[in-house]
């Protein structure tokens, strides 16, 4: 299984819509698919039209009162299932610094599901914390959408120097740009100073209406405007990501 964790220290930057529309993707690739929505906002959920069908099922997990399986659920689209967010994600942070657990705590549930699947796509909440370390060290790829602003690029060196500082794997980061917008001179020169990076992949997802309905269908951009230039982008994406985490 390859464990693929959409994060960013910010919010805002279309994490949550790369991390339903690649899910989705690998799905249709015929590749055994679960998503986990760790986001208290519980986007991700909204937008594959699922709700948690255990009471406080995160809370549950962690304090292992419960399997990682009792949450799985369908989500209507063959090949991916999902652990849907519930109100106690929110908590995770003070869970787990009570629980006083290792960066090991994380990586232990995700064991559970080695046999099980192909991909697991985990939908992060942003901000450093225990459970973000927990997930950085799980992961076997941390992918951050990166929108090209002077802010943006700032968030990203602060990441890589919070791996180096907690002496993570940096070669598990990688980075795509997203909500691109080429009438703009700095995101043309931010894409291409950061071209030479090679975390950065090359294909790309512009900032398009067709993205911000997925909130109307409810649904990933392939399953209502799968001949738009949004899922061409996307596909084209993925294309690329499927290629370098599977070299």
């Amino acid at each position: 299984m390859i464990s693929i964790a959409l994060y960013n220290l910010k919010g805002g930057v279309g994490k949550t819509a790369s991390c339903v529309n690649l899910s989705y993707l690998a799905a249709q690739d015929g590749y055994k698919v679960l998503l986990w929505d760790l986001d208290p906002q519980g986007s991700t959920s909204f937008y594959y039209n699922v709700q948690p069908k255990v009471k406080s099922g995160t809370q549950k997990l962690f304090n292992e009162q419960l399997d990682l399986g009792d949450l799985i659920m369908f989500t209507g689209y063959e090949n991916i299932e999902i652990i849907p967010a519930d109100l106690t994600a929110r908590n995770l942070e003070i869970i787990m610094e009570e629980m006083r657990s290792s960066k090991r705590r994380f990586k232990s549930i995700l064991s559970q599901l080695e046999k099980e699947y192909d991909f697991l796509f985990i939908d992060c909440p942003p901000g450093f914390s225990v459970l973000s370390e927990n997930i950085f060290y799980a992961a076997d790829i941390i992918l951050m959408p990166t929108i090209p602003t002077t802010l943006s690029v700032r968030t990203y060196e602060m990441v890589k120097e919070y791996f180096q500082e907690k002496g993570l794997d940096e070669s598990k980061l990688m980075c795509c740009f997203t909500m691109v917008d080429l009438r703009k001179n700095m995101h043309n020169e931010i894409m291409q100073e950061l071209s030479r990076d090679r975390k950065f992949f090359s294909n790309y997802i512009p900032y398009l209406s067709d993205i911000e309905k997925m909130g109307v269908h409810q649904a990933p951009i392939h399953a209502f405007a799968p001949s738009s230039y949004a899922a061409k982008c996307y596909t084209d994406l993925w294309e690329e990501i499927k290629e370098g985490v599977m070299e």
